[in-house]
């Protein structure tokens, strides 16, 4: 019998039976064309997870528009039908090694190392973001300042998402998941201090979280009720590592609620230590909190690759399901060694440098 029951247990994720607890998390790693193009490199690298025993895997972060959505330099996008396409050959291989796969859809708002589509950035208030950009994702410097975004292009975003994840439904996505988190534009909003706004989408929780519900909704609108939706939410900045929400549980409460309101699938909470307490030394983790007050089935990331601390916060309902990050680039077949109870080997940051493009597995 298996150490890891629960790992290793069947969950069914809004239409998707998938055969166990293991996610990989969505990475960036800069591998597409420069006109954001997927290519064969990268259904080599996402089909590897599938055959490694991954039930599901999330892509990087993919931008939704030729505005101002694009992050990184060699980012994949899904703005255009053609880009679209070229996610189809991944589809395949995933599917083909008998995983399945969701898109992550990414709005970088001020947090840009590259945009090929235009010379400014946009964002809930004019707010300069903390920090120098990312050395690991080709950025160098200071972020510039960003403009303001008006209602106008709100709607926009809003549109862009949904058409989107409307064309990843098409290309044959199981499934899309919008990133709140880590920063970017969505997780800009959520934030007190990157969001100064007076009006419906800034001052409260309930309105800091409101664009992020806008999306849900407007997806479910596009895609209809059998195909899966989930957003990415953290409290922590790919900028800004340790911040914390002030409000504590209550401003989690709100934020989780008010997400509940669009019916997303689920919920993917991503912190430093995913079973620490997500305030102070005592208390509740933050996918706990998604779940108490989310009530929808929720995905746990931060520093899992261990896998009894995997087993023992989804043992402890804290958790449906949990996504590795860097422990999967250690071991893109890490479900089958730890169901076969074999040794992990270790991460090494070299994989990184210069920068975090995709790179043949004989490197890890």
């Amino acid at each position: 019998m298996s150490r890891y029951p629960h790992l290793f247990s069947e969950y069914k994720m809004g239409s998707l039976e998938l055969l166990n607890r293991s996610v990989i998390s969505p990475m960036t790693r800069t591998s597409a064309q420069p006109n954001g193009l997927a290519n064969e490199r990268m259904a080599q690298y996402y089909s590897r997870f599938a055959r490694g025993g991954f039930s599901l895997i999330i892509t990087e972060g993919t931008y939704p528009d030729l505005a101002h959505g694009q992050a990184y330099e060699n980012q994949p996008g899904i703005a255009t039908e053609e880009q679209a396409d070229a996610w189809k050959p991944v589809i395949d291989a995933v599917h083909n090694e008998g995983g399945k796969i969701f898109l992550q859809i990414q709005h970088a708002g001020a947090l840009v190392q590259y945009n090929r589509y235009t010379n400014y950035s946009i964002a809930p208030s004019a707010v300069k973001p903390k920090g120098e950009k990312l050395k690991d994702h080709g950025g160098s410097g200071e972020y510039s300042l960003p403009k303001e975004i008006s209602k106008k292009e709100i709607d926009a975003v809003i549109e862009s998402f949904a058409n989107a994840a409307l064309r990843a439904k098409n290309a044959g996505f199981d499934g899309v998941e919008v990133h709140g988190a880590n920063g970017y534009l969505l997780d800009q909003f959520h934030t007190d201090y990157t969001n100064l706004r007076e009006d419906e989408f800034g001052g409260t929780p309930e309105n800091r979280v409101r664009l992020s519900t806008l999306v849900l909704k407007a997806i479910r609108n596009k895609v209809g009720n059998n195909f899966v939706i989930g957003i990415r939410v953290s409290q922590g900045k790919v900028n800004d590592f340790f911040h914390k929400w002030k409000g504590g549980e209550d401003e989690a409460k709100i934020i989780f609620e008010n997400l509940a309101t669009a019916n997303p699938d689920y919920i993917h909470t991503t912190e430093f230590q995913a079973d620490k307490p997500a305030f102070g030394d005592h208390g509740h983790t933050l996918a706990s909190l998604a779940k108490k007050y989310g009530n929808v089935p929720v995905i746990a990331n931060g520093q899992l690759g261990d896998p009894d601390r995997a087993e023992e916060m989804i043992g402890k309902k804290e958790t449906d399901f949990v996504s590795v990050g860097t422990s999967a680039l250690a071991n893109p077949d890490w479900p089958h060694k730890v169901k076969d109870n074999q040794t992990l080997s270790k991460f090494d940051h070299r994989v990184f440098d210069p920068i975090a493009v995709i790179r043949n597995e004989e490197t890890y």
